[in-house]
This record gives structure tokens, C-alpha cells and sequence, in this order.
């Protein structure tokens, strides 16, 4: 058995491939989204009652860089600020339809990049793999597809 270093070596140097086919299937997209603003509409369609505190504490920014980093998805219309009805203090933010669309566009270019790396395999070899995802997400205290199916994601 390999030690667990080794084995870390490995995992990083798959882990860069992946986010190599998952920002390829990003630039491809039309129109491209910096990531910075793409995460920011990952967090808010993640949690509805996103507001620019919880936004910038999700970032690790500060609230003015969130309120900037919105600023210009409003302007492009990918995200709409609006009066919190229990309190109008706060604004909560929401994507608007344009958004929704761009999202599920990405993960489904994402994807299916993936399954084009992942039909090179071997059958077995992707068996495995789905095994070892599996196992160290456990490992990583995460949670399976299985216990929250609303997460989009599946296994096989």
C-alpha cells in the first residue's frame, strides 16, 4: 500500500486536471463569467436568503467587495437586490431567470466534459474511481448524493 503522502500527490495532481476540464467547460460559455462572480451566484442560488453580509462572510471578503462584486452582476442581469420582507433593512439577493439559465448551462457543460474524460476509462477503472469519490467524501464528513438527492448530483 502506498503511503498516505503519495497517494495526497496523486489525488492533487488529478484534482489540477480536474479543474483544468471544468475551466475549459467555463470558458466556453458565452457570455464568460469571471469566477469570482460565478461563485457569488453559486452561494446565492444555494441559499435563498442570501443577504450582502452572509455573501461577503461566504467570500471571506469584506462587505464592500461583495456589494462591488454585485454591482456588477446587476449589471449585467444576473442578479437583482431586493428589501427583505421581514426586514426591510436588509437586502436579499436573487438571481434572476438569466442566471439560472447560465448555471444550469455550466453544469451541464461541466458535465459533460467530465463524462468525455470519464468514457476514456476503462469500465472498471470508473467503477473505482466512483468507489473512491464515494469513500473520501465520507472521509471528508461530507455528505452522499444519496442522503441529499436535491444536491443534483447522482451515482451510478
Amino acid at each position: 500500500m502506498e503511503h498516505a503522502t503519495e497517494i495526497a500527490a496523486a489525488v492533487e495532481s488529478s484534482v489540477e486536471s480536474l479543474v483544468g476540464v471544468l475551466e475549459r467547460a467555463r470558458l466556453a460559455q458565452q457570455p464568460a463569467v469571471p469566477p469570482a462572480q460565478l461563485r457569488v451566484l453559486t452561494i446565492v442560488a444555494g441559499n435563498r436568503h442570501t443577504n450582502m453580509s452572509r455573501l461577503a462572510e461566504a467570500l471571506d471578503v469584506v462587505p464592500s467587495s461583495a456589494s462591488r462584486l454585485c454591482d456588477r452582476l446587476e449589471a449585467t442581469g444576473l442578479l437583482r437586490r431586493v428589501a427583505d420582507p421581514r426586514d426591510r433593512r436588509e437586502v436579499r439577493l436573487l438571481l434572476t431567470s438569466a442566471a439560472r439559465r447560465l448555471l444550469t448551462d455550466l453544469r451541464e457543460r461541466r458535465q459533460a466534459a467530465l463524462a468525455e474524460v470519464l468514457e476514456r476509462m476503462p469500465v472498471a477503472a470508473r467503477e473505482d474511481l466512483l468507489r473512491a469519490l464515494q469513500a473520501f467524501s465520507a472521509a471528508a464528513g461530507h455528505p452522499s448524493a444519496e442522503e441529499h438527492p436535491e444536491s443534483g448530483r447522482q451515482t451510478a
